[in-house]
């Protein structure tokens, strides 16, 4: 049973908007990174979605490429947050408006 194109686009849809609403809603910054990651996903399921529909594997090898991006914006988003933490004690993201060199 094939999901017809516009359920998939819906549930893309529903689950990009609940991303951004965590990451613009949320302080803490493990929070706004969980958001950017449902967001990601959600593209890659439109995106997935679209290429079962035209038969076409274009749309595939781009959420594999999205998928890798997201792993290394994870790593990267993780480590910096660990150091935020140590360095501050706070995951908050107020506390980190004004930076200095």
């Amino acid at each position: 049973m094939i999901v017809p194109l516009e359920h998939v686009l819906i549930l893309a849809g529903i689950l990009f908007l609940m991303g951004a609403l965590c990451a613009v809603v949320r302080r803490n910054l493990v929070m706004i990174l969980l958001g950017v990651e449902v967001m990601l996903n959600a593209a890659g399921i439109a995106l997935t979605g679209a290429a079962l529909r035209w038969n076409a594997l274009d749309g595939q090898a781009f959420v594999l490429f999205i998928m890798g991006v997201a792993a290394a914006e994870v790593a990267v988003g993780l480590a910096l947050i660990v150091h935020l933490r140590r360095r501050t004690g706070s995951l908050d993201a107020d506390a980190y408006s004004e930076l200095k060199g």
